[in-house]
């Protein structure tokens, strides 16, 4: 009976994550250019160094990716005007850069994908796409963005950064680049941010802010897949990420907020069940990264965040 119960409680803290999403609505107050012809002998310049390829006049030294989170963004949403979700998350850092820098300096990208979480509890749960196919969606279009720009434009460096299942995909693609399994090369990622990442670790990646003692959901819940497919089908919970951040491990920057779920549950299952009604009590903290005083102290997520994007535009 005891262990019936527990599942029980077990299963509704799974929901309570797939209500909040890995991504919750916010409360909140080109062509490429062609290289150039071979020289012949008679037309040696000065230099031995081959000359740069062409690049097209559109090309930014710097392109900001940004990933939203679950129920704020749709796989036709516009990437530099994004409409699907006005109270999305991550406005509150793409709209400050893109006014701080022209296009051509700066080109700020929002990857538009489906975002949903399938959770069988609600209607509208059950009609939308799982989290597996919507995360594989999200990291397909985030890494055929980065490898079309830095194909068409070989000077042009990178940053990252999404929230919540965003920041799922884009640990997941940083993890890639640097461990050189990614579409673009480890050096021209000049970072990474993640702010409620599912998959986070205590120790991978740099954390700017208040320490946390649990770990992403995704890691926390691996051992009860089972009772995490009977509540969300098709929500894998892929545990830790191997290799980490890689040699990008000091630009992969991790932020959390105490007791949010979804980056911050508790581990091991006797934990789990004894912290379940704490869960559920704390899942706002979720939705309250734009204003939540707690999570850096002396300033917001979003204010830190886009400081911090621009010294790496500023240094590149």
């Amino acid at each position: 009976m005891r262990s019936s119960r527990n599942i029980i409680v077990i299963a509704a803290a799974i929901v309570v994550l797939a209500l909040i999403g890995l991504g919750v609505y916010q409360w909140r107050t080109g062509d490429g250019g062609a290289l150039p012809s071979a020289q012949r002998p008679d037309e040696a310049s000065a230099s031995s160094e081959p000359d740069a390829p062409a690049e097209p006049d559109w090309c930014p030294a710097v392109e900001v990716a940004s990933v939203p989170g679950t129920w704020e963004s749709a796989a036709d949403d516009d990437p530099f005007n994004p409409q699907a979700n006005p109270a999305s998350f991550m406005l509150s850092i793409t709209t400050p850069l893109q006014q701080m820098y022209d296009i051509d300096e700066v080109r700020v990208f929002t990857v538009p994908y489906t975002a949903q979480f399938r959770n069988i509890q609600t209607s509208r749960g059950r009609a939308e796409m799982t989290y597996d196919d919507s995360r594989a969606e999200g990291t397909a279009k985030l890494s055929g963005e980065l490898r079309f720009v830095a194909e068409t434009c070989p000077s042009t460096k990178f940053v990252i950064a999404g929230f919540s299942q965003g920041a799922v995909i884009v640990g997941d693609v940083a993890s890639r680049i640097g461990n050189n399994a990614g579409p673009i090369d480890p050096e021209r990622l000049l970072g990474a941010v993640m702010i409620a990442d599912g998959r986070r670790e205590n120790g991978v990646g740099v954390n700017p802010g208040a320490d946390v003692t649990g770990v992403g959901a995704e890691i926390a819940m691996q051992p009860l897949q089972r009772v995490v497919s009977a509540a969300t089908p098709g929500a894998t919970m892929t545990g830790p990420r191997p290799g980490g951040f890689g040699v990008v491990a000091d630009r992969a920057i991790e932020i959390c907020a105490p007791d949010d779920a979804v980056c911050d549950a508790p581990q091991g299952v006797g934990n789990a069940i004894g912290r379940a009604r704490d869960l559920v009590a704390a899942n706002g903290n979720h939705a309250m990264y734009a204003t939540n005083p707690a999570v850096i102290p002396g300033t917001t997520v979003p204010e830190w965040t886009v400081a911090w994007i621009r010294d790496q535009i500023e240094r590149s």
